[in-house]
């Protein structure tokens, strides 16, 4: 018998043990340095996404330090951090879809060097809407879109 598929909202909710800081490996040490990384949970990702008003923006990075200091780890992990913001912004979608009115803003995180994340809920399209309403100007870079003078509206965590 096979097993429902979980909600966004399920999987933003499943802590899986964490936050936790790990120190870096041997292994790791090449790409991350020495120290310790933060792995944090879905949920406090959505919690540092949400903290982000409008009008303003904050990249993975910022993210990723920001969690860093929090727990006192070297570095927030890039990977977890990454995925849970993905997790976040499609968990955002399913409850807009369901008629919540204030969900996390998720086209306000985005990618190194101010690029719109494809993979977040509507794509491109829907981002550049989303941040031009906001009176953000949204402009190709290769094959990419970026914000322009994105780091000009980074919040402050």
């Amino acid at each position: 018998m096979a097993r429902a598929k979980k909600s966004w909202q399920e999987k933003l909710h499943d802590s899986k043990d964490l936050p936790k800081v790990v120190k870096i490996t041997p292994k790791m040490s090449p790409r991350w340095g020495k120290g310790t990384v933060v792995i944090p949970s879905p949920l406090e990702v959505d919690e540092t996404m949400r903290r982000v008003p409008k009008g303003k923006l904050i990249t993975i990075q910022e993210i990723r330090a920001h969690l860093a200091a929090r727990h006192g780890a070297t570095i927030g992990c890039p990977i977890t951090t990454g995925i849970f913001a993905w997790v976040a912004a499609h968990a955002a979608a399913e409850q807009a879809a369901a008629g919540t009115k204030r969900i996390t803003p998720y086209w306000r995180t985005l990618k190194t060097g101010g690029e719109l994340n494809p993979k977040y809920p509507g794509g491109i399209a829907d981002l550049k809407k989303r941040l031009e309403q906001e009176g953000h100007r949204v402009i190709p870079k290769g094959k990419a879109f970026i914000v322009e003078h994105w780091d000009e509206s980074l919040v402050r965590l």
